[in-house]
């Protein structure tokens, strides 16, 4: 069991948990799951309804070839919508996808409980001490290269080895920030190819060495679609196939597109395990 404090607030990992995505873009690659200020609120309601425990907001897509928009973009788009889910659901708990720092300070000083970075501190020299300074959980994610250039031709020699030694070494960089609670994400399709994927997803299990809640994302992804030749409106059943084998493999949260069947997919594991 793990649980994450976030300024006054505490948040039990004791089974499996579900965050749900909340795109304020245009152009992430998922249309279903783009949101604006008119649309938020009933999208968020039934998603809290159908079991998401948290729901994670970014105001900037970051899919293979997105185009990187200013930080005050970016604050533009999620704050005011933080402000609204803060306000219509007080107990929900919220994250901020973002790797700018000023994006993580103005998210959380709106609302938000944690700050989710696919940069792992990387992107921003002052992301680490910000969320130190904030007192929020932050979650690392490892990429390799940045959304313009991640998939072209990606390689490893060993991509389990590459992104384990990467969090030996981040995680000293996150502690010695003063970042108490820290969530790892090894980072499905952000600078790795299809069969460098499955070859993590196989091999998952190598990440508990960390003792740290582990975060995955593959939600209708590419590595999915690409391998059965359809559309991502048609891969929700490829992908509640590879978040039933991450949670035999120790995952503690999905984060999905679609929160009604991850849900029901973490009862069914609950069962197996039993």
């Amino acid at each position: 069991m793990t649980v994450l404090r976030s300024k006054h607030r505490l948040f039990t990992i004791d089974t499996p948990k579900v965050m749900g995505i909340l795109n304020c873009t245009p152009d992430s690659f998922y249309k279903e799951s783009r949101v604006n200020s008119e649309s938020v609120l009933e999208i968020a309601a039934q998603m809290l309804e159908e079991g998401a425990d948290i729901l994670d907001l970014g105001g900037q897509s970051t899919r293979p070839g997105a185009q990187q928009i200013g930080e005050t973009v970016e604050i533009d788009r999620v704050v005011p919508i933080i402000e609204m889910l803060r306000k219509s659901f007080p107990k929900a708990w919220l994250s901020i996808d973002t790797y700018y720092a000023s994006v993580a300070k103005a998210a959380v000083e709106a609302g938000a409980d944690m700050v989710n970075d696919i940069s792992a501190g990387l992107d921003d020299p002052n992301m680490l001490s910000t969320v130190s300074k904030l007192d929020v959980p932050y979650i690392a994610m490892h990429k390799k290269g940045s959304p313009e250039t991640m998939q072209d031709k990606p390689n490893y020699d060993n991509p389990c080895k590459e992104i384990i030694d990467f969090f030996v070494q981040q995680l000293k960089a996150i502690k010695s920030a003063g970042i108490k609670d820290c969530i790892l994400d090894p980072g499905f399709g952000f600078g790795k190819s299809v069969e460098h994927n499955f070859r993590i997803v196989k091999e998952l299990n190598s990440f508990n060495m960390f003792e740290e809640p582990l975060l995955v994302g593959f939600s209708r992804k590419s590595m999915i679609y690409r391998s059965l030749n359809i559309k991502p409106n048609e891969a929700l059943n490829g992908t509640t196939f590879l978040h039933a084998i991450a949670l035999q493999k120790g995952a503690s949260i999905l984060r999905v597109h679609d929160v009604k069947e991850a849900r029901e997919c973490i009862q069914l594991n609950a069962l197996l395990n039993k």
